[in-house]
């Protein structure tokens, strides 16, 4: 049985990188048979390892997910409320907009059961780790009432699919947060 358990491990591993490659190249509806075959496994396998496209997509974007909300983490304590949330929404950006298949997988979250809470989805977590932010910049008041967590991620997942095709995803992605920041969050003096 130890053995099995190795090869389990091996399998799960290179399944993963594999899945990395592919996504990074084809986005989020890389082909799983495609994945298999690189990985040397079988269909069987990677249905094992990961039951559904979502599972194996929270797999591939799980550490940058987790890097992004410690940052929220980090900037909570920030006493600039609204510079704390705008550097967060910098960094989620420019993550959906350049790491391929991440705002894909981000709007899959949130379509892919709406009545069942999906505590570990990347889109559940993002909406936990900004929330604090969020209620911070509104209670300081520099955030438009009535504006929450769901509605700023939807925004940036937004700005993201529109700009995955630009030349530099990036600056274009930004150049749109930009523009939607000051819908939200004006600039008071």
């Amino acid at each position: 049985m130890p053995s099995q358990r190795a090869d389990a491990r091996r399998n799960y591993a290179r399944l993963l990188a594999v899945a990395e490659e592919e996504i990074a190249v084809h986005g989020a509806d890389a082909s799983l048979e495609q994945i298999a075959r690189l990985a040397g496994v079988g269909s069987g396998t990677v249905r094992r390892h990961f039951p559904t496209r979502h599972a194996l997509l929270e797999a591939v974007f799980r550490e940058r997910v987790e890097t992004l909300c410690d940052h929220a983490r980090d900037l909570s304590a920030r006493p600039d409320t609204r510079a704390a949330l705008l550097e967060w929404l910098n960094a989620v950006t420019a993550s959906a907009a350049t790491i391929r298949g991440l705002a894909i997988a981000l709007t899959r979250d949130r379509a892919s059961d709406p009545g069942v809470a999906h505590e570990h989805c990347a889109s559940a977590q993002l909406t936990r780790a900004g929330d604090l932010l969020v209620r911070r910049a509104a209670q300081a008041g520099t955030l438009t009432p009535g504006v929450t967590v769901t509605d700023v991620l939807a925004l940036v997942t937004g700005i993201a699919l529109a700009t995955e095709n630009e030349p530099d995803p990036a600056a274009e992605a930004n150049r749109l947060l930009g523009l939607t920041i000051a819908g939200i969050s004006p600039l008071r003096e």
